[in-house]
């Protein structure tokens, strides 16, 4: 479980390293889309819920990003 979770770290460290053109909502998309999934898999859901959480987390990300974009 401790080794996912920093697998899980890594990747989502190494996708916003790239993320260099993007606005604020699409870095957050990204990154709770990533989150999402990952807790998805880390809980050991089916495809569904794994593509459910992937999905409401980029969602929540990019509602939260925008929000912080919106505030600077």
């Amino acid at each position: 479980m401790k080794r996912a979770t920093v697998l899980l770290v890594l990747t989502v460290a190494g996708v916003l390293g790239g993320c260099e053109n993007m606005s604020s909502g699409q870095k957050g998309a990204v990154a709770g889309g990533a989150l999402g999934t990952g807790i998805g898999l880390a809980t050991g859901g089916s495809f569904g819920t794994v593509v459910g959480a992937g999905l409401i987390g980029g969602a929540v990300g990019y509602i939260g990003g925008t929000a912080v974009g919106n505030s600077r």
